[in-house]
């Protein structure tokens, strides 16, 4: 059972760090829409950088106290945690931004151009990081990390906002702000709570996957943990390949439809991910490392053209509210990922990651069949 253990401990962290989009997420959107957004995450890149240097202090004097291991994974749990809550505020903040940043008909490729930074650190970011912490220990990989956080304040310090409503002090409660947000979705844009659904399945159902690499690599492909770096570098391949190819010729088909295909084509990616050792045995990690970086591109050009379609019909004193109730389905990455790997300790990782690109095959055939206000969305 020891491996079972890992399996369900490697999926809860990937999951944690989601769990805070649930519970602060949509009153981070609710803060947005009150302040200036750019100002805003500078707050919360600050904050960031003090918590990992506290982090790498900690480190440091883990070594003279010698503290237990259970408590070791209970700290690690609340940088995780404390991380999330972080990224459930900014993340819909940077999106909102975007639009802030640029005009409508440039939407799709500025959201796309931004994509590159965070698949640009997917493809470098597990060699650097292994290189730093296998050369200088975890106290200097915090610390780097600090000062990335630190150098974003600095980048948004002369960024201009031209797209931004003035802000305007409200007297209305917090509340009152968040129900006026969620009967806009649901009375007005129905197009954006379709989507929000549609997200469930890349986001919550097949990126399940991506927390299964590391117990895939060593159970599965026979495969050391540099590997598996390997196989997180590609879905940032595929994320990059994608965000290049939207950025540069923008949609060539109408983006409801690239949207739902994008989903499809995602879930068989998947599901040929965890048949890759049987497809070419004598080298199974040369198809692993393909299809994993095919469905990343997937994945990556749903969260574009999905992100594109809701800032569009999103007016912006509902942007940082409607941005955050968008990304609320990624908060319940964490207790499928507790299912996931109670699922993954009874029937193993193949079985696993299988199951869960069928069912985001047949939700998508169901929902490409049924769905005709979302193909013919422009």
């Amino acid at each position: 059972m020891g491996s079972s253990t890992s399996i369900l401990q490697v999926v809860t962290v990937g999951g944690l760090s989601t769990l805070p989009v649930l519970l602060v997420g949509p009153w981070g959107g609710v803060w947005g829409d009150r302040v200036d957004r750019r100002k805003l995450l500078m707050k919360i890149q600050t904050f960031m950088a003090i918590l990992a240097v506290l982090f790498a202090l900690l480190i440091v004097s883990d070594r003279g106290l010698g503290l237990p291991d259970q408590l070791r994974v209970w700290i690690a749990y609340t940088y995780v945690l404390a991380s999330g809550i972080s990224r459930s505020i900014a993340q819909p903040m940077r999106q909102a931004l975007i639009a802030n940043t640029v005009p409508p008909e440039s939407f799709g490729n500025a959201f796309a151009a931004n994509s590159m930074n965070i698949t640009g650190t997917r493809i470098f970011g597990p060699f650097v990081g292994g290189i730093i912490i296998a050369g200088l220990g975890f106290t200097t990989n915090f610390l780097v990390e600090a000062s990335l956080y630190a150098a974003t304040v600095l980048v948004y310090l002369p960024m201009t906002t031209p797209y931004q409503r003035e802000v305007v002090a409200r007297r209305r409660s917090a509340v009152s702000d968040f129900g006026e947000g969620v009967r806009f979705i649901r009375s007005e844009k129905r197009i954006i709570l379709t989507l929000i659904f549609l997200g469930l399945i890349p986001n919550v159902v097949l990126h399940q996957a991506w927390f299964l690499l590391p117990v895939f690599t060593a159970d599965v492909l026979r495969q050391n943990a540099d590997v598996g770096g390997f196989l997180l570098s590609a879905t940032g391949v595929g994320g990059f390949i994608s965000s290049v190819v939207i950025a540069s010729i923008g949609f060539s088909f109408n983006k409801g439809l690239v949207a739902l295909v994008s989903i499809l084509f995602s879930s068989i990616f998947v599901i040929l991910f965890a048949l890759s050792p049987w497809l070419l045995p004598l080298y199974p990690l040369i198809p692993a490392l393909i299809l994993i970086g095919f469905m990343s591109l997937a994945q990556a050009h749903f969260r574009t053209t999905s992100g594109t379609l809701i800032q569009l019909s999103t007016p912006d004193r509902f942007r940082s509210r409607v941005t955050s109730l968008a990304s609320y389905g990624q908060g319940f990455v964490f207790p499928f990922s507790i299912l996931v790997g109670i699922f993954a300790e009874f029937s193993g990782v193949v079985v696993t990651i299988t199951v869960l690109g069928l069912i985001g095959l047949i939700l998508s055939i169901i929902f490409t069949l049924t769905l005709g206000d979302v193909r013919r969305e422009p």
